[in-house]
């Protein structure tokens, strides 16, 4: 009877080692590089320019990251999923920004449960935003660090006010604490991604909750997106930039972060062309000379010579709707060389000519001055493991 009972019990574990199989993986990139920028501010926010800078800098493609990710098998085609990824400064180790200003945390990027099957997939938790992706399938230059679709959207930011201090901006989002992801399959080229992030704040239900929609349609070379992302409470936190102190705003539930983006890009025989429009505004406070209604257009071309080589280049420009002085052009060129299929060189260059109290940056990290004109240029090497 032993016998019988043993040999049972190791069949139930057999199929279950069978039928249940994970998988953990330890993965990362470090990006690094030497920028010299010809007008440099000390923040964001700042007027003051303090003249040219040549610096190593961290992430002239993307952040330098690591991360955790792990999958479980579980049957009928289901799988449940976690990701924990952070990025980090090569120049100093310094792990990246959370939501509140000055403050670092290892995990910064997503930290994220969630279940994927027939029905498309489910995360939870801190996540990069569907948005993103979107915009950088619809970028010749791919929503890089230096001189893309990002850092024009973060020029919005700036001109909303953002100081650069976290990663909690006023116009869409980067990234966003306790969201709920859906992705759907995708469906003759074309798929949904919706986000519900609740707020947590006691007696509101709408308080600092964010909530967005991406369909995209992706086939034939063509990459379309249309995004709509809406927020609550926003910017819940503020700093001196003067003392470093951290002020929160009391939670209102107001509707005050919109923002809308349509883009497309086509390639064909390896030449790519991108275009776009963004479109952000507070609703509650829209036409306040200290409310924002920005406008964002984009451009981009690019030729791939060979599966290793490619040049990319975007034009970016930013207006203010309520305030016809402030406005910005950006100009970006690039090249990229893959010295094997886990390291990439880049040598970039960029321009921006800002006016009014435009402050729209060439490269995320570098402050450029109010109202001031800037050049860049930056070569760099990034490795992923």
């Amino acid at each position: 009877m032993k016998l019988k009972w043993s040999g049972a019990a190791a069949l139930v574990v057999f199929a279950s080692a069978a039928h249940a199989q994970s998988s953990v993986t330890l993965y990362g990139s470090v990006d690094t590089g030497f920028l010299y920028q010809s007008a440099n501010a000390s923040s964001f926010q700042s007027p003051k320019n303090n003249g040219h800078v040549y610096e190593l800098k961290d992430g002239g493609i993307y952040s330098s990251i690591w991360g955790l990710r792990g999958t479980e098998d579980i049957g009928g085609g289901y799988k449940v999923n976690f990701k924990l990824q952070g990025a980090f400064n090569t120049t100093n180790g310094k792990s990246g920004l959370s939501d509140t200003p000055g403050v670092t945390v290892l995990f910064n990027q997503q930290s994220t449960l969630g279940v994927s099957g027939p029905f498309g997939a489910i995360d939870a938790g801190r996540q990069i935003v569907p948005m993103i992706y979107a915009m950088a399938d619809t970028d010749v230059r791919s929503a890089q660090y230096f001189g893309s679709v990002l850092t024009g959207w973060l020029g919005l930011n700036q001109a909303a006010g953002w100081q650069g201090l976290s990663t909690n901006g006023p116009i869409g989002a980067l990234y966003d604490d306790n969201a709920i992801v859906y992705r759907s399959p995708k469906l003759y080229g074309a798929s949904l991604a919706l986000e519900y992030a609740p707020g947590g704040v006691p007696g509101q239900f709408q308080g600092g909750t964010r909530e967005s929609a991406v369909l995209q349609y992706s086939n034939y070379g063509l990459n379309l997106a249309a995004v709509y992302y809406n927020g609550h409470d926003t910017s819940p936190f503020t700093a001196n930039l003067q003392t470093g102190a951290i002020a929160t705003a009391p939670s209102t539930g107001l509707n005050n972060n919109q923002f809308y983006y349509l883009g497309g890009q086509y390639t064909f025989h390896g030449f790519s062309v991108s275009t776009s429009y963004s479109r952000a505004r507070n609703p509650s406070n829209a036409n306040a000379p200290k409310g924002f209604n920005l406008e964002m257009y984009s451009g981009g071309l690019g030729y791939r010579f060979s599966p290793v080589f490619r040049i990319t280049s975007g034009f970016y420009y930013l207006h203010d709707r309520n305030m016809g002085a402030n406005h910005s052009a950006e100009y970006a060129l690039g090249a990229e060389y893959n010295l094997s299929k886990a390291t990439l060189t880049y040598a970039q260059v960029g321009y921006v000519d800002n006016h009014g109290d435009m402050s729209q940056t060439i490269t995320y990290g570098a402050p450029v001055p109010k109202g001031r004109s800037s050049t860049a240029v930056m070569v760099g090497i990034r490795h992923s493991f």
